[in-house]
């Protein structure tokens, strides 16, 4: 993990790689539960018997359940001492240029991209890509803004 001593460290390291999370292997529960949280029970998620005759061989992640696993993917990456609170603001663009088939095994990696004044603190822009084991293309590529507040 990346430790910075506070905002004015972090701002130095703009346009930085900050590192890659562990990898992390999704599961068809996990699959299931976000199906189930969400609403969306589309067949190449959750049938697993139709999906194996699919177009992917098999059933797959959801795009947003690969965006929601970033706090987890993410949470020993880097961190910023001395502050009060961070709180995710929400994201500039986000793509998902492959599939998570279920078995895969995910890890993020983060670029600092940005940080802005923000009335609070420092609003904080950074370009996350989720890579898939033995894959060429990347899962998911966010521009994410965290708030963080000393």
């Amino acid at each position: 993990m990346r430790v910075f001593a506070g905002l004015a460290e972090l701002e130095a390291a703009k346009g930085e790689h900050l590192g890659s999370s562990d990898w992390h292997t999704v599961t068809q529960e996990q699959i299931d539960a976000f199906a189930e949280a969400t609403g969306d029970h589309q067949w190449i998620h959750v049938d697993t018997e139709k999906a194996a005759k699919g177009p992917f061989g098999t059933t797959i992640a959801h795009g947003y359940l690969t965006l929601s696993l970033l706090p987890v993917l993410t949470k020993d990456i880097y961190r910023v001492d001395g502050l009060t609170m961070g709180i995710n603001y929400g994201s500039n663009k986000i793509r998902f240029p492959s599939v998570v088939k279920v078995g895969s095994r995910i890890r993020a990696g983060v670029e600092l991209v940005d940080v802005l004044e923000a009335k609070l603190g420092r609003q904080v822009v950074n370009r996350v890509t989720v890579e898939i084991e033995g894959e060429a293309k990347p899962a998911m590529v966010a521009e994410t803004l965290v708030l963080l507040v000393p």
